[in-house]
């Protein structure tokens, strides 16, 4: 793994431990990585500037919960494509979703608003959350997520990240969204 600053920026102590966290978990199970830092990027819009020409597939990443609010869902996909949550309703075939609330999403996956990742699921213990990925990415040599906080990338090969959702534990699986 090797890590790369655009710009050092002093991160509250909350940060750092997010991001601590994630590397922590992907050291222990042998899976490499790299990451540069950035200035903050809660939206895919600022997240754009601040991205680096290193061939990874950067991803969008929204969590969802059911009617009934006993089910959530963490939903990724190319960073390129726009999905309406009626279009998302069909393709996942979970009946009326919602965005989940910053409560849920603190709750279910420890972060807030705008550091959304499939990485957040080192935070879920019960694994309750259900990942759906797009199945476009599959053929992508590598995918690029926040470290569970937005002033940083984290870009990891296909195969690592098969890796880290064999350790992470929770249920996913790839769908057709587009």
């Amino acid at each position: 793994m090797t890590e790369q600053n655009i710009q050092p920026q002093p991160l509250s102590e909350e940060l750092c431990e997010r991001r601590t966290k994630v590397f922590d978990f992907l050291k222990e199970h042998g899976i490499d990585y790299t990451t540069y830092d950035h200035p903050e990027a809660p939206t895919i819009e600022i997240a754009r500037q601040y991205w680096h020409q290193d061939g990874s597939k950067h991803c969008k990443n929204l969590f969802f919960r059911n009617h009934k609010g006993n089910r959530h869902y963490l939903v990724v996909f190319d960073s390129e494509q726009t999905m309406a949550i009626h279009d998302m309703e069909k393709m996942l075939h979970q009946g009326k979703l919602s965005f989940a609330s910053e409560q849920r999403m603190m709750k279910y996956l420890g972060l807030k608003p705008g550091s959304v990742s499939p990485f957040g699921l080192i935070n879920d213990q019960e694994n309750h959350v259900h990942l759906f990925l797009d199945a476009n990415l599959r053929n992508m040599p590598s995918l690029s997520f926040h470290p569970n906080d937005n002033t940083a990338t984290v870009v990891i090969s296909q195969e690592m990240f098969m890796r880290y959702l064999a350790a992470v534990g929770n249920t996913w699986e790839w769908i057709e969204l587009y």
